[in-house]
């Protein structure tokens, strides 16, 4: 994984929609887990309604994370599709763990409103690199 300061550069760089806004939360709020994090979020802003976004590759991943499961019991998820991974995040434990929670991509838009457990597979136009690429490219153009 990319340094911290890194990581948070790039995503200011593609965070091109006026509703998302990058920022050093976890370091603010001194927390390490993404469970912990979330918890601490819905603490301090108790009338926004989180979703947490994930990439199909994370979800194939997430049961090896801390308290992964306080993830899905705190906030909706909603996965985004990424190439070769999408099937076995599919026929991965966390989808079958949850496959009652799943909702159509229909119900994408009202995800915030839904009491968790509850998660959605977003469908998309799928960009063939890896993040791993996506780095290097980046640091190639910024030399």
């Amino acid at each position: 994984m990319a340094p911290f300061a890194e990581r948070l550069a790039s995503a200011q760089s593609v965070a091109d929609h006026p509703r998302i806004r990058v920022t050093d939360i976890e370091r603010r709020l001194g927390t390490r887990y993404t469970a912990d994090t979330l918890c601490a979020l819905r603490r301090h802003h108790p009338r926004i309604a989180f979703v947490w976004l994930m990439g199909a590759d994370n979800l194939i991943q997430v049961p090896r994370w801390e308290k992964w499961t306080d993830i899905f019991a705190t906030v909706p998820v909603a996965i985004l599709d990424r190439p070769s991974y999408s099937l076995r995040a599919l026929a991965g434990k966390v989808a079958i763990r949850y496959r009652h929670h799943r909702l159509g991509e229909d119900a994408a838009k009202g995800l915030a409103k839904r009491q968790p457990p509850a998660w959605v597979f977003l469908h998309g136009k799928l960009h063939p690199a890896s993040a791993t690429q996506i780095r290097q490219a980046t640091r190639t153009e910024n030399e």
